[in-house]
């Protein structure tokens, strides 16, 4: 059984993990050596390496692929198709793939790296909020690189930044991927019944909290209309606003050439006009919306490889019966 995550508990700086004490592992160095890896290595170098382990996850990771194709055709239409579809994949594999490779290297950067490399548009809605006294929440789509807008947040302007993320297993994993996020100026609080209590706090507190929200990972979510089909969102964002009075920015982190660049859009109209769980489906839904026009601008960022609508399960169970079919016979032999 894999040990619990590290519980978060509020302090005078802000919110910080408790971790504990914890034995390397092989997965842990693994990934350590990784991220050492893409530090070290000349950008041109990393960059080419990169591409190409992209070619080879294309290639060796057909479901993947293959629903990669249905989020790439949602967004776009279904005349993507044929040799440009594939091509489309492709750039989606190489983008996911130039995200790890940019996060890795994120975590080394010095502060006038991470400013010049990183460009923005509608940050004053950001500032805005924080005149108010709370701060926002910025709600992202799995798409382009969205440590860099956190990183930057937290190291140039100077404004405390914290995150929500699914616990990994084993433990020892998501511990080290806490840490490296810290080491970016980004404190995370595992999912869970504590994050609710601590993210109010942090927003009370003037701490910008980062929330991805084009995906619904566990129980609950709530049902709306994401890119013409029902599917459940997390109805975290809403909840949250309605609570603390905190402004719901729809943001975005594109990779723009070999840099980032950061979208906020203006602020969702949050206030309550009935009970509260229409309040927070209406406007989960609006963040939605405003989610799909970011999205749309850049769709072969959006790192989405797993089922998001209820179609996906669907078409994955096909898929898989196909493969088996289509699988050459296994012929017994004689040997003893």
């Amino acid at each position: 059984m894999s040990e619990p995550a590290p519980r978060m508990t509020a302090t005078t700086d802000g919110v910080a993990p408790i971790a504990r004490p914890r034995r390397p592992s092989a997965d842990v160095a693994l990934y350590r050596v990784g991220a050492s890896l893409a530090r070290r290595l000349p950008h041109p170098v990393g960059a080419a390496l990169t591409r190409a382990i992209s070619r080879s996850a294309y290639r060796l990771l057909p479901e993947r692929r293959f629903i990669t194709e249905r989020r790439l055709q949602r967004v776009c239409g279904p005349d993507l198709e044929g040799d440009a579809l594939a091509r489309a994949v492709r750039a989606s594999f190489e983008s996911y793939a130039r995200y790890w490779f940019d996060s890795a290297r994120l975590s080394g950067m010095d502060d006038t790296a991470v400013d010049t490399r990183f460009s923005h548009q509608g940050y004053h809605h950001i500032q805005e909020a924080i005149d108010t006294g709370t701060a926002p929440i910025l709600a992202l789509p799995h798409l382009g690189g969205w440590e860099w807008a956190g990183t930057w947040m937290a190291r140039i302007p100077g404004y405390p930044v914290i995150s929500v993320v699914e616990p990994l297993k084993p433990a020892r994993l998501f511990d080290w991927m806490v840490d490296e996020r810290r080491r970016m100026g980004i404190d995370i609080v595992p999912l869970g019944p504590d994050a609710v209590s601590v993210l109010i706090r942090s927003l009370r507190a003037g701490q910008v909290v980062c929330l991805l929200a084009d995906r619904q990972v566990g129980r609950g979510g709530v049902e709306v209309e994401f890119f013409g089909e029902r599917s459940l969102l997390p109805g975290g964002p809403a909840a949250l606003a309605l609570r603390t009075g905190a402004a719901i920015l729809p943001t975005a982190v594109y990779q723009d050439g070999p840099n980032h660049r950061g979208v906020v859009l203006p602020p969702v109209p949050v206030e309550r006009r009935g009970r509260l769980r229409a309040d927070v489906t209406r406007i989960t839904q609006d963040v939605a919306r405003c989610l799909e026009d970011l999205i749309r601008a850049a769709p072969e960022q959006w790192h989405l490889m797993q089922p998001n609508w209820p179609s996906d399960q669907e078409a994955l169970h096909r898929f898989r019966e196909k493969k088996e079919r289509q699988a050459p016979p296994v012929i017994a032999t004689d040997r003893p």
